[in-house]
């Protein structure tokens, strides 16, 4: 009887706990990760508050400038574009009292269902900037600045 000797094929892929560590590590970096990259979205997203608030704030030097007053009678004399920002809701509330036309504040806040949607920041016709709402983390409202960073770091 002749005995025929099975040839050794080499062996080729991964074994079954190769995978698991990569897999492991692939989701201990995913854990640290993906909060990192959340926190980076949310601050791309503050800067529309920024830019908005600065911008009517520009504007209603202007009007001033013009009309000697902010408000027209009952409101803000700028209007706001409801519709051209995509985060943010922007208002104005003019002063009422003593200094009725003289002063106002700027609000910005975030619309429901975004990723700041718990902020809310202001400005008043002397520059003074203030974030008044912000989420677990970004820091303890009110802040005498606006808030660009998880811990209150201001700009």
């Amino acid at each position: 009887m002749k005995r025929t000797r099975m040839r050794r094929l080499p062996v080729c892929g991964f074994t079954l706990i190769e995978l698991m560590i990569v897999v492991a590590i692939i989701a201990i970096l995913a854990a640290i990760a993906i909060p990192s990259y959340m926190d980076y979205v949310t601050r791309s997203k503050l800067s529309e508050a920024y830019n908005a608030l600065s911008a009517y704030r520009v504007s209603m030097e202007q009007y001033y400038q013009d009309n000697r007053t902010y408000d027209n009678g009952s409101a803000c004399g700028v209007a706001v574009a409801a519709s051209t920002y995509t985060y943010f809701t922007v208002a104005c509330a003019p002063a009422s009292g003593s200094s009725a036309g003289e002063a106002y504040t700027a609000t910005a806040t975030g619309k429901t269902g975004t990723p700041v949607a718990d902020f809310t920041f202001q400005i008043d016709n002397n520059n003074n900037r203030q974030t008044t709402a912000t989420p677990a983390g970004w820091g303890t409202a009110p802040i005498d600045c606006w808030v660009m960073r998880k811990g209150g770091g201001c700009q």
